[in-house]
């Protein structure tokens, strides 16, 4: 099946930025999500983007953090700012959903998972 591939994680002091990017999906033209995980912690949405580009983010990271895609070369990014010591986790990213306008954070709705890129950051 399908595997993705995160990158971009790494070690970063608090205030800096991070891009993720993601690759790997079938298509950019249904849902796509990131997740993130602390150890021990259920796994909890980030962000997630429909077909037309809608997003949604979860309150912890609204306005610090963008959700994007490249339709042409199946790339989905999540640009982080402001990040937070309480950003450490590792990041997930999700792609061909079932859904294509209404996303969730529902994990089985996502069929291609990547194995997850560390974040770590320090104050």
């Amino acid at each position: 099946q399908v595997r993705l591939v995160e990158s971009g994680g790494g070690s970063v002091q608090a205030g800096d930025s991070l891009r993720l990017s993601c690759t790997g999906m079938n298509s950019t033209r249904t849902c796509m999500a990131w997740f993130r995980q602390v150890p021990g912690k259920q796994r909890e949405g980030v962000a997630n983007i429909a077909k037309g580009g809608t997003t949604s983010y979860a309150d912890s990271v609204k306005g610090r953090f963008t959700i994007s895609k490249d339709n042409t070369n199946n790339v989905l990014y999540l640009e982080m700012t402001s990040l937070q010591p309480e950003d450490t986790a590792i990041y997930y990213c999700a792609a061909d959903s079932s859904r294509w306008f209404v996303c969730r954070d529902q994990e089985d709705e996502y069929a291609s998972w990547g194995q997850g890129t560390q974040v770590t950051v320090s104050s």
